[in-house]
């Protein structure tokens, strides 16, 4: 009898693996590097929770996760900006939707300089000039007679999208940026390079100066009132209204108990 349960033990499991089939509820999360850190914190809060629930979290950028929501291989994508028109349009021919864009969090767009450059604030226009070449030098703006070396993000972030759209007003960036994988990776450059700026998520200001724009630093406050000049929205985006448990997750991120991981991860709650 033994014998028996366990070749029946054993054959179930067979089954099981053969077939795919289980009570774990699976959930996809993918997109932006801007939010990457906040997802996996949601996600590891959540299912410390609920065991029957997976949740997989990769980044990539904002431009990968649309892409995949449109190819219909994440069910959440993360995004640093609203979705393009076209996007949507492409999301449309697919599914038939526009799919739903849900708020999740506010963050103010720092402007990184490393600790021992004297310049504390630039404005707008100061670092739409630096980072569409006008100006090159750090003399310009205040700093020490040298050279400006820019960092920012790839073309497929979304953050690099919103900083071209919002600051460059949509003028191209100067030749010489140097384009990198993350906002860390970003965050570490500037941190090393004594004459280098770069730009990302308040959540990764971490040893380096985040510059005063138009004469207001980025901060609870100031991102909250809308003070701060370089204030967004960060987003996910679902093909179609959440169900299951995907709407219990959602629900959950928006609640008071998600929204506060969103303050202690370093941005700033929508409620």
């Amino acid at each position: 009898m033994k014998n028996i349960a366990m070749k029946g033990l054993l054959l179930a499991s067979v089954f099981v693996f053969a077939t795919g089939f289980s009570t774990m509820d699976k959930i996809t999360v993918k997109g932006s590097d801007t939010l990457v850190i906040l997802a996996q914190r949601w996600a590891e809060r959540y299912m410390n929770k609920n065991a029957n629930v997976s949740i997989q979290v990769t980044g990539g950028g904002s431009g990968t996760g649309i892409s995949a929501l449109i190819n219909g291989t994440t069910d959440i994508c993360n995004s640093s900006r609203p979705m393009k028109p076209s996007e949507l349009q492409k999301l449309k021919e697919r599914f038939g939707t526009l799919g739903v864009e849900i708020r999740c969090a506010k963050d103010g767009l720092s402007v990184y300089v490393s600790e021992a450059n004297p310049v504390q604030a630039l404005t707008l226009q100061q670092i739409k000039d630096i980072y569409t070449g006008k100006i090159t030098n750090w003399k310009a703006v205040g700093g020490k007679d040298a050279k400006i070396v820019l960092y920012s993000r790839e073309n497929n972030s979304g953050t690099y999208v919103y900083f071209k759209d919002n600051v460059l007003k949509g003028d191209d960036y100067a030749p010489s940026c140097q384009n990198l994988p993350g906002t860390a990776a970003v965050v570490n450059a500037v941190a090393k390079d004594v004459n280098g700026i770069g730009y990302g998520g308040a959540a990764y200001g971490k040893g380096i100066r985040e510059a005063k724009v138009n004469g207001v630093a980025p901060s609870k406050a100031t991102i909250a009132d809308g003070s701060y000049p370089i204030t967004r929205y960060l987003y996910m985006y679902l093909r179609s209204k959440p169900t299951g448990a995907i709407k219990q997750y959602i629900d959950w991120i928006l609640s008071p108990e998600g929204q506060s991981v969103v303050s202690e991860v370093g941005y700033f709650p929508v409620k």
